[in-house]
């Protein structure tokens, strides 16, 4: 965890999140938010809880949880963030969320692996990170090495890659799910007639969906029991001999 104040915060990170907020401003970004925010609203209703952490770069609201009863938005100091940080230097305490959301986060990042650590660091025992980001292997993640500004230096890191991370972290990974099988076209009219390829492909639930999202749960470290002290062999225990008695008979 960096200790820098977030006056120090690197200009080359803050640059980055304001080109990736431009880009989610653009047909093709709010196309990729619209399909995310129906997925992450279905799934975060199975969670409950005291704080719902959120962090990623764009500028819609982020999806809530209705059971979670506060929700907090962390990021670089652009309007809608609540609190300002550095990606490594969340002022939050250790297992202080029992959700993170990290939206994008991982795809904007100057360290994926440092944000990685600061939000599993957040993340409560039995709590859970929700993970979501471009998938490399489909049409989005094809159009990145053709594309200009934000979306050429996402990093695109794929599900199975961050699985491994999250289990080198002590996270279980509980599920995977794909979605925005349409192409990147900024048409609308293209938009419309790929719809109904949308709903096939979404319940066949292929690799090829232009996002993923990962759910993972932090696993509950268990008290190790105390060994009772090791206790020394005794010696056996041996008969002592007897002291022989001299009987004098009468008369001798």
């Amino acid at each position: 965890m960096s200790v820098k104040p977030f006056a120090q915060a690197d200009q080359q990170w803050v640059e980055l999140i304001g080109q990736a907020r431009e880009w989610f401003e653009e047909p093709l970004g709010q196309l990729l938010l619209r399909e995310e925010q129906a997925v992450l609203c279905a799934e975060l209703e199975k969670f409950f809880g005291g704080y719902l952490v959120h962090y990623g770069p764009h500028a819609e609201a982020p999806p809530v949880a209705a059971r979670i009863q506060h929700h907090v938005r962390l990021g670089a100091p652009l309007p809608g963030v609540q609190i300002a940080c550095e990606e490594q230097a969340w002022p939050l305490g250790e297992h202080a969320a029992d959700l993170v959301v990290l939206q994008h986060g991982l795809d904007f990042s100057l360290s994926p692996h440092g944000l990685l650590r600061e939000a599993a660091r957040a993340v409560r025992p039995g709590g859970h990170l929700v993970i979501v980001g471009i998938n490399p292997w489909s049409p989005w993640g094809a159009r990145r090495a053709f594309s200009q500004g934000a979306l050429r230096r996402a990093r695109c890191i794929s599900a199975s890659r961050v699985a491994d991370w999250l289990n080198l972290l002590g996270f279980a990974l509980e599920k995977r799910r794909f979605g925005c099988y349409c192409p990147p076209l900024a048409s609308p009219a293209w938009q419309a007639r790929m719809a109904g390829w949308e709903r096939v492909a979404g319940r066949w639930q292929s690799v090829g969906g232009g996002f993923y999202v990962l759910i993972a749960r932090k696993l509950v470290v268990g008290l190790r029991p105390l060994r009772p002290p090791r206790r020394e062999p005794m010696g056996k225990l041996l008969p002592l001999p007897l002291a022989k008695l001299n009987r004098r008979e009468g008369g001798q």
